[in-house]
């Protein structure tokens, strides 16, 4: 799925859910809610936001993380692959989402912090 029609397919999977935006980039879309990136499209792929707490969830579901070539070598992003069953039906990625989203705000709110 091209990503244009995954990101018109995933606003209406989100639509009872409310909130959630989409903004080009890279070639992709990032997918945000509360102002919070929480998603990304790249290649006709949905990843979501994975942090500590979440990963392991994301690992024994075998989805794997989202890695783009950085030059010298791969780079790995804390995004994992959205469960395909979760593309069908809203209530199930809803739940996924918002674990990514806790997962987004962490990380935004740890980014905020000042190092001593």
């Amino acid at each position: 799925m091209a990503d244009n029609g995954l990101a018109d397919h995933l606003a209406d999977l989100y639509a009872a859910w409310g909130g959630v935006t989409f903004k080009r980039m890279f070639g992709g879309h990032g997918v945000y809610r509360d102002g919070v990136m929480f998603g990304l499209i790249a290649s006709g792929v949905f990843y979501l936001k994975v942090d500590a707490d979440t990963k392991p969830q994301f690992e024994a579901e075998s989805l794997p993380p989202f890695v783009y070539d950085g030059g010298a070598k791969p780079i790995t992003m804390s995004y994992h692959r959205a469960p395909e069953r979760a593309l069908d039906d809203p209530d199930e990625l809803i739940a996924w989402s918002q674990l990514a989203l806790s997962a987004a705000k962490r990380a935004a709110a740890g980014k905020g912090k000042k190092k001593r």
